[in-house]
């Protein structure tokens, strides 16, 4: 059977010739000058990395860091923060990773950027805060929740076996004594001059200026921006401006976010579940040395 004597059969050929060919156009255009979740493309780019909620964990944004950094396409990164901060490790791990960046990364400040979430910003070329965000809270803070009456009440006594005076220093279990109080201030004293010297290396402040501040209070981002503590005032758009003038990047920039890891909806809630309750478990009965302004029922 000749082609030739079906017209149909031509047209059908012809269609599904050019369903593969503009099939493949959108597939290159996709890849290369795709949507503002690729991290590909011919156009220059502007990563951001969202920092929400309580700090506890570092490995996704450290990765995230790492690689943008890593794309050529990618000119500068902006730190999105919202938070009150949260765990010193991973505040430190984050700060020390923003400072390895070879290219511009500007923090943008949310409703809340404090302590841990400052301690973070701390080390960003440059930081662009809200006129009423609130920052600052440059301390650590550390608490723990104490049910030796509540067992006593109830009965329950407790039998500890220890190498040395201080193993069981924090528990639950038992009142704390003047040494133990004396050596877990020393620890915090300790932590909070390391949060100052971060603060002073990246704000390319006096250690003595920080210290001055240092001591738990909050400020507006107003009042941050007049102790240097913030660069400029303004929006999320305010500092994307920031960060095109700093890498260079005429026109509009196309805007990279991080991709999601989607989970089934059982799988959410048995997360969130599971870590709400553990969270709140290991925070009321062990100590929790943290960057975390404390202030907020809402955190």
């Amino acid at each position: 059977m000749s082609i030739t004597k079906h017209p149909v059969l031509i047209v059908l050929v012809i269609l599904g010739i050019a369903v593969i060919f503009l099939g493949t156009v959108m597939s290159f255009v996709s890849i290369f000058f795709g949507s503002s979740s690729s991290g590909l493309g011919f156009y220059d780019k502007i990563g951001v990395i969202e920092i929400s909620g309580e700090i506890t964990a570092s490995s996704a944004v450290l990765q995230e860091l790492i690689d943008y950094d890593k794309n050529d396409n990618i000119k500068a990164i902006i730190l999105r923060i919202n938070s009150p901060g949260g765990a010193v490790g991973a505040s430190q791990e984050i700060n020390r990773e923003v400072a390895r960046v070879g290219k511009p990364v500007i923090a943008s400040m949310g409703d809340t950027a404090a302590s841990g979430g400052y301690y973070i910003a701390a080390a960003a070329d440059k930081i662009v805060a809200n006129p009423g965000t609130i920052t600052g809270s440059i301390g650590v803070i550390m608490s723990y929740t104490r049910i030796d009456e509540l067992s006593k009440k109830i009965g329950i006594s407790w039998e500890v076996i220890k190498s040395g005076e201080f193993k069981d220093t924090g528990s639950a279990y038992r009142e704390m004594t003047d040494r133990d109080r004396e050596l877990l201030n020393s620890l915090v004293q300790n932590i909070r001059e390391q949060f100052i010297k971060a603060v002073a290396e990246g704000r390319k402040l006096p250690v003595e200026k920080v210290r001055e501040i240092a001591d738990g209070r909050i400020f507006s981002g107003e009042t941050a921006k007049e102790l240097r503590l913030v660069d400029e005032l303004g929006n999320f758009q305010d500092a994307v401006t920031l960060a095109m003038k700093l890498a260079g990047i005429e026109g509009e920039p196309t805007l990279v976010y991080p991709k999601e890891t989607t989970l089934n909806l059982w799988d959410y809630v048995l997360q969130g579940m599971s870590k709400t309750f553990l969270k709140s478990v290991s925070e009321k009965l062990q100590p929790s040395m943290q960057y975390r302004w404390d202030g907020s029922v809402t955190n």
